[in-house]
């Protein structure tokens, strides 16, 4: 049970890595790994680019996930969400105008 918190622990500070990460910087560390790793500054670059487009939508899908398993345990303990309410406003209102049709006008 250790790796999916793992998982979450590492997608999380992905996320928080990948938002952090500015366009400067980013040219920052890939002058800084280049010169390390012996690779040219553009392939650095880009593999840092991917990283971070894999972080982003990691963190997207994380975000989304946590949003169905919240909505999930609203559904469970009998919360209904904002949608359903104005949609149960809409048909009230549509109900009280149906009422006042058929009560016709009044003082007749």
């Amino acid at each position: 049970m250790a790796a999916p918190d793992n998982a979450l622990e590492r997608l999380a500070l992905a996320a928080v890595g990948a938002v952090a990460l500015t366009a400067e910087r980013l040219d920052e560390l890939a002058g800084d790994l280049a010169d390390k790793g012996g690779l040219r500054r553009d392939e650095v670059r880009q593999l840092l680019e991917d990283s971070v487009t894999r972080w982003r939508s990691d963190a997207a899908r994380l975000g989304e996930r946590a949003g169905e398993s919240l909505a999930g345990v609203a559904r469970q303990v009998g919360l209904v969400t904002r949608e359903e309410v104005e949609e149960l406003e809409l048909r009230l209102a549509q109900l009280e105008h149906r009422l006042k049709l058929l009560e016709g006008p009044r003082g007749v």
